[in-house]
């Protein structure tokens, strides 16, 4: 069953105004399954195969005149000086839509992207499931805690996989594909470890020291480790915002899974049922909330920046954006019943804020029951879309 994407209109959209289309992600997320169903009539080109690698490394112009337009080449970065050659055929050519390149190490190709295609190239991020996707082939999970263990790849929906099966097989296929291609591991079973560290510290402010200590590295190990994650899109950072409210304020990001399921796997929880006491619970809603909602910004592609905001005294917002002279905030809670005391943090950043600002606050809790509250407009964890 193909489930349609909703970055799809924008990706068409853009193919009559750019002559390259570029779709990076995380691996199997979705991509050449979605570029495949949108763009039937194109060429599909992996350069994973070894005869097309060879073909396009060791002779690019005949290459791409075999290749010439409306072509998808996947997994693009694998041959780098093709890049160039790239650039004078759609100067010379000026088609619209001309090629279509994708790629899960997206470090790699980003970097091709930025030398030699800067100009030329439309950009998309495709991650995976987004709840209104879900939603709309009628498979969206019933309870936070069964999205949390679920997690939003594609193959445990289509496929119908369990994500005890899923996620190991993923995590073990990246080390080994994805990250000797990155760089020089010297000690795969010490990275494994990392990462699972990483998933132990969802939500919680970034400390490279302490990170490198637990795992057994040097800190500089764990900030390049840190770097292949990101590139590949399995994590991200969420800054600090630093307007000042209040001058002591927190300068360390916050880590986030791009997958919260993938979060989950890590930590070893095997049932929706385990997360009821585990000690990550509140981390990981917190994660699938923020995680949503990032790629909410990537489908529209009116994306905001997005924060976190925190204070000496502990005060803290868990999602904030500003736009114009408006501040978005959000207070994100597990618990499936609502107490007065989730809408303190989103008081008192009230107070904090600057008059020149419109404030609009948000609590997201683990409920169902939409509620509109003098202190905050209550969201239940389904209903995310629009507040950002």
């Amino acid at each position: 069953m193909f489930i349609h994407r909703q970055i799809e209109a924008r990706i068409r959209d853009m193919c009559g105004k750019f002559p390259i289309i570029s779709v990076t992600g995380p691996r199997q997320s979705g991509k050449t399954t979605m570029l495949r169903q949108v763009f039937p009539d194109y060429r599909y080109i992996t350069l994973e195969n070894p005869d097309i690698l060879d073909f396009a490394t060791e002779d690019p112009r005949r290459f791409l005149a075999t290749y010439d337009q409306y072509v998808i080449f996947d997994e693009a970065q694998r041959a780098p000086q093709l890049f160039n050659y790239l650039q004078g055929k759609v100067d010379e050519d000026q088609v619209a839509g001309q090629y279509i390149l994708s790629g899960s190490q997206n470090y790699l190709l980003m970097e091709q992207i930025t030398q030699s295609l800067a100009g030329r190239v439309a950009l998309f991020k495709l991650f995976p499931f987004s709840f209104d996707e879900l939603r709309t082939a009628s498979l969206m999970p019933q309870t936070a805690e069964q999205a949390i263990f679920q997690g939003f790849y594609p193959r445990i929906y289509d496929k119908g996989l369990s994500p005890r099966d899923f996620y190991p097989n993923y995590f073990e296929t990246y080390v080994q594909r994805d990250v000797r291609q990155l760089t020089a591991v010297q000690d795969l079973r010490l990275f494994r470890n990392f990462v699972r560290l990483c998933a132990g510290r969802v939500g919680q402010p970034l400390n490279y020291q302490t990170l490198a200590s637990d795992t057994g590295i040097s800190p500089v190990t764990a900030k390049a480790w840190l770097r292949i994650l990101e590139a590949s899109h399995l994590v991200f950072l969420l800054p600090p915002y630093f307007r000042n409210f209040s001058k002591r304020i927190s300068k360390t990001p916050k880590l986030y899974f791009s997958d919260v399921g993938f979060a989950a796997s890590l930590l070893g929880i095997t049932s929706p049922e385990g997360l009821t006491t585990h000690f990550a619970r509140g981390n990981l809603f917190e994660n699938l909330v923020i995680a949503e909602i990032m790629k909410q910004q990537f489908q529209t592609g009116w994306a905001s920046e997005l924060y976190f905001w925190h204070e000496s005294n502990h005060h803290e917002i868990d999602l904030l954006a500003e736009k114009g002279n408006e501040i978005t905030v959000a207070e994100i809670k597990s618990a499936a019943t609502i107490n007065s005391s989730f809408f303190d943090n989103l008081l008192f950043f009230q107070k904090q804020a600057s008059p020149d600002f419109t404030v609009r606050s948000y609590l997201i809790y683990a409920g169902a029951e939409d509620q509109d509250r003098s202190a905050a407009t209550v969201r239940g964890w389904r209903h995310l879309e629009g507040m950002f």
